[in-house]
């Protein structure tokens, strides 16, 4: 597993002169040191701090707590779900850039985070597939890449498979709902490909994004495999969004 110090933001594609490029002293991006990397150790022991997380939908809970309240009213078809950080400053900038303004050599910099979570290596060599969260086509063509796969693919690229779980449905936006309205959106949104179905039997299954919010699309789609037959189903997450104070 690579570590955070060598993994420089890069842009697929440059060839001989973008790895020269790479050679060159770079600038954190968030704290502006001169000479570090994209996001320098110091930033990233500043801000990618671990905390006590639920087991089962990564939202921040008191140390010695295993699960949230919600998770152990109502277990989630997640077996466990990692998350890196917090969706907020500085991460929400970054995933910003990322996924908005076309910069897709974020990928490196930012599975680096995810890969400093002690349990990130763990489930990664535990599963059989790794399954970055697909898109809709419409929305593919719109952003032009899958961020969930970019980051995949720098996590574990021999074992990424964009081609099991699928997205044949564009949802409409999420934004606003919350999580009982986020999952009547997303009914029928996912399925796995017929032909693949054998695939999963039995199978430890690792889904792959950038940000959880509810937990409702990681939710849904972790739904759809474990009824197609997988028998452990688990999520890494970059970033999830706090649960709202009271």
């Amino acid at each position: 597993m690579p570590t955070p110090a060598s993994l420089r933001l890069r842009l697929p594609g440059r060839g001989l002169f973008g790895r020269l490029l790479d050679r060159l002293p770079s600038q954190c991006a968030l704290c502006r040191a001169w000479p570090g990397d994209v996001l320098c150790d110091a930033c990233l022991e500043r801000f990618a701090v671990t905390v006590p997380r639920c087991l089962r939908c990564a939202v921040a809970v008191p140390p010695g707590q295993r699960c949230c309240g919600a998770c152990l009213r109502e277990p989630p078809p997640l077996d466990e779900c990692v998350a890196a950080c917090d969706y907020g400053w500085p991460w929400n900038r970054c995933i910003g850039r990322f996924k908005f303004s076309g910069e897709a050599g974020w990928a490196a910099p930012l599975a680096a985070v995810l890969a400093r979570h002690p349990r990130t290596a763990a489930l990664l060599a535990e599963a059989d597939r790794v399954l970055p969260m697909p898109l809709a086509p419409e929305r593919l063509r719109e952003r032009g890449f899958n961020q969930a796969l970019a980051i995949a693919r720098q996590l574990a690229p021999a074992r990424t498979d964009a081609q099991l779980l699928l997205r044949p449905v564009h949802s409409p936006p999420q934004a606003g709902l919350d999580r009982a309205q986020r999952l009547r959106n997303l009914r029928g949104a996912f399925c796995v490909a017929p032909a693949r179905l054998a695939e999963l039997r039995g199978a430890h299954l690792l889904l792959v994004d950038d940000v959880m919010t509810t937990g409702a699309t990681l939710f849904t789609a972790a739904a759809v495999l474990r009824q197609a037959g997988a028998a452990r189903v688990t999520a890494l997450v970059l970033a999830r969004t706090p649960a709202p104070h009271g």
